[in-house]
């Protein structure tokens, strides 16, 4: 097509990965003789084969890092890229940004591209912050002029001017990329990519970038290509995504069903679900079971959505001052609600058996991300801890149902306890 700025057709990518045959001789000191005898034997075993038919050789393999992949990218897209690691998805950006070579396939990139894959993309570690501005903008096919133009903008934006005359091999590896992407997003490529590399950033400059690089797309009309494990940033930026999986595409569209399929192939790698199950041999006051009703199923929930969290209390001994009590959990750990049920008239208190309890949140709005509930259950009289569950029912918040424009303050919004209805405690 005519806007189109990146086609890709039948890309494939080969590596040689070689085994070890002797693990006698992993460690063994190699003269130059071992090199040239195995070389022969090589050569021999190349040119002298009998009955003219090809030996298969044990100690290589073909390994496709990509195969058969082709997608077609317009002016202007941010395009989010994703998958398990050894999906394709670094192997892919450096074929784009003419690092490595491809297989077989055909490439048409129409503009200049601006990459950072990895921490000191592009930068010479003797030179200083000042001097691979320049270098780095050359590179990119810009005059001086162009560049001390943009030069007060990017110091600016790192956050670097402190150190600009000190050599880069100096710098920590958060100096390292904020000048680094700030170069690439101010020099004005047509095409920006960017690897994973953002995470070594803190929150305040990730947050920064994305929203630079959410300028790039839609003021300025470049295109961005992100390759990012953090969902909430590729559902922040891109409206499509490409889903990778073992080189191939396995889904090219829009960025919430691609999450999705993401989030759920997940799941079925780690064989997690938002579900919990005590050991059969079990006794004693316990949590027998627990699961989470997400509004999507298969532990994917929609932000603002209602929500159910359901718990079977195991009581073998009842006591009056029994208290059940659990926290939704964030990925650092971080308890970001809790809520506790204490009934006087509950009838676990008084008689043994299962009972099912059941907390429902009419809008749960935690921000997009994974969480895990940790529960306990105690006396609360005698202040003794009868069980402590931690990270269990693993789910996903996704935030597709809200407009773009809307997700900054959407996302800020917390869930609040007063929201939260305790059912009746019913006997299993």
């Amino acid at each position: 097509m005519a806007n189109s700025i990146i086609q890709v057709e039948n890309l494939s990518k080969k590596y040689i990965i070689a085994h070890q045959q002797d693990d006698s001789s992993r460690y063994r000191y190699k003269a130059l003789r071992d090199v040239l005898a195995n070389r022969a034997m090589s050569l021999s075993k190349k040119f002298i084969q009998p009955n003219g038919k090809k030996m298969p050789n044990p100690s290589r393999e073909e390994f496709w890092a990509l195969n058969d992949v082709s997608f077609e990218i317009k002016q202007g897209e941010a395009i989010g890229i994703i998958g398990r690691n050894g999906a394709g998805k670094s192997t892919l950006l450096k074929i784009l940004s003419r690092i490595t070579e491809p297989t077989k396939g055909q490439i048409v990139i129409k503009g200049r591209v601006a990459s950072l894959l990895e921490v000191g993309t592009g930068f010479h570690p003797e030179l200083t912050g000042r001097e691979n501005i320049y270098l780095n903008g050359s590179v990119l096919g810009m005059s001086r002029f162009e560049i001390k133009k943009k030069f007060d903008e990017i110091v600016a934006f790192a956050e670097v001017e402190k150190f600009l005359d000190t050599p880069v091999k100096r710098y920590s590896s958060g100096m390292y990329v904020r000048l680094a992407f700030a170069v690439a997003a101010h020099l004005e490529p047509e095409i920006l990519i960017v690897d994973e590399v953002l995470a070594v950033g803190d929150s305040a400059f990730q947050k920064k970038c994305l929203g630079k690089m959410g300028d790039v797309a839609t003021k300025e009309g470049r295109t961005v290509l992100f390759v990012s494990h953090t969902m909430q940033a590729i559902a922040q930026l891109t409206k499509r995504c490409i889903l990778l999986s073992k080189g191939n595409i396995q889904f090219d569209g829009d960025t919430v069903k691609a999450i999705q399929l993401y989030i759920a192939g997940q799941k079925t790698f780690n064989e997690q679900s938002a579900y919990y199950e005590a050991p059969l041999n079990k006794t004693g006051n316990h949590v027998a079971w627990a699961r989470v009703y997400a509004s999507e199923g298969d532990g994917i929930h929609s932000w603002g959505e209602p929500i159910t969290f359901e718990f079977a209390l195991q009581v073998t001994k009842p006591h009056e001052s029994l208290w059940f009590s659990f926290q939704v959990v964030n990925e650092l750990r971080q308890a970001m609600c809790i809520f506790w049920f204490y009934d006087p008239q509950a009838p676990y208190r008084r008689e043994p058996g299962t009972f099912i309890v059941r907390c429902e949140i009419p809008k749960f709005r935690l921000y997009m991300g994974s969480y895990t509930v940790t529960t306990w259950f105690s006396e609360r009289r005698s202040d003794t801890l009868l069980e402590n569950l931690t990270e269990i029912c693993p789910f996903e918040v996704t935030m597709h149902n809200i407009e773009r424009e809307e997700y900054q303050w959407q996302a800020d919004e917390c869930t609040y306890l007063e929201d939260a209805v305790w059912k009746t405690v019913e006997k299993y």
